[in-house]
């Protein structure tokens, strides 16, 4: 039979509500009885089963974590690195992840089953109408977003306009001019979502080079390879003069490379190509990239999950750098082929 506590308060002669506030790190044990009682629990192996802490201390110590997808690339590190964090400190997570349609609707989220279920809520990478917004906040715990969020919450992220504004600029210092941009979806319910602020920043470098929008350069990918392929298909067959393309993502960025290939096109020869995250798979096709530390973030996040569980305050904002990884899909526009004759002065 598995120990329980009233056989650790036997053998070590107290009572179980000492056992309980020993173990538990209480104030009003004395030290010595405080040790006496966790060497008398480690002998007999006993451990508290998670339902009687909760009950002992009005937690629950799990975090509920909301995002739309668990295999691709930003959402898994997020989800890596906050797992990381809440291991450390003894807390679980209770994941939930939402089928996100092609065109960026789908069903309402249901948030009510974490309530009373969770001591703080994890957003990751996941973009929320203003009503799922409200629902959140009605839960009365700590709230971190990861990625994008309400300029009112506590945010860990990178800068999406700076991030894409300094990728076009990274073109448009090669001398490119005529650039496309892959990015997720063309409407989103939210003017805070990660897409929304990445358009932002390229046409913001356009403009600054004095080059005017044209719908023509923008195409969409849903943030997967697949859809990058489809963007690019797009933007080559509709632009013939296209000599770069910003993805928005790094798996968009890919399915711009397989399309090349199976034209026989090759990056950067015939088209540069940049993309966003730093996926470890872009060395293997040598992809330029503005990388970002998505692990980091995670981990970062859950710490002031817990520290605001905990009862403390945080900053608002934790904005992470990214950093240009120039692994060759981007070169200076070719010069152009030289169709002139010389003439004969015989």
């Amino acid at each position: 039979m598995p120990v329980g506590i009233d056989d650790v308060a036997r053998a070590a002669g107290v009572s179980t509500a000492t056992v309980s506030r020993a173990l538990r790190g209480l104030p009003d044990v004395r030290a010595s009885t405080r040790v006496h009682v966790q060497q008398v629990a480690q002998s007999l192996g006993y451990a508290p089963t998670p339902s009687a802490v909760s009950l002992a201390s009005g937690r629950t110590r799990t975090i509920g974590l909301l995002t739309p997808w668990v295999a691709r690339w930003f959402h898994s590190n997020v989800i890596e690195g906050a797992c990381r964090s809440l291991r450390g400190a003894g807390f679980d997570a209770l994941l939930s992840s939402f089928e996100i349609h092609d065109d960026a609707t789908r069903p309402p989220v249901k948030l009510d089953v974490l309530r009373r279920r969770v001591d703080g809520v994890l957003v990751a990478g996941m973009t929320m109408s203003p009503v799922e917004v409200a629902m959140l906040e009605s839960l009365a715990v700590p709230l971190v977003y990861v990625g994008s969020g309400p300029p009112d919450q506590v945010l860990v992220h990178v800068d999406d306009v700076a991030t894409a504004r300094r990728a076009t600029e990274h073109l448009l210092e090669l001398g490119h001019t005529r650039i496309g941009h892959i990015g997720g979806y063309p409407t989103e319910p939210t003017p805070w979502a990660s897409e929304v602020e990445r358009a932002a920043g390229y046409a913001a470098a356009m403009r600054a080079a004095g080059l005017p929008p044209d719908p023509a350069l923008m195409a969409y990918g849903r943030f997967e390879r697949t859809g990058g392929r489809s963007g690019a298909a797009e933007l080559l067959d509709r632009v013939p003069d296209l000599t770069a393309v910003v993805a928005d993502s790094d798996e968009m960025a890919f399915g711009v490379i397989d399309v090349l290939r199976e034209r026989g096109l090759r990056a950067p020869d015939d088209l540069s190509v940049i993309g966003i995250d730093g996926h470890p798979l872009g060395d293997l096709v040598g992809l330029t990239t503005l990388a970002q530390d998505a692990v980091s973030l995670g981990e970062v996040a859950a710490r002031l999950l817990l520290e605001m569980i905990g009862g403390a305050s945080v900053d608002r904002e934790a904005v992470f750098p990214t950093t240009l990884l120039d692994r060759g899909s981007t070169c200076p526009v070719p010069e152009p082929a030289d169709t002139t004759g010389s003439e004969d002065l015989t």
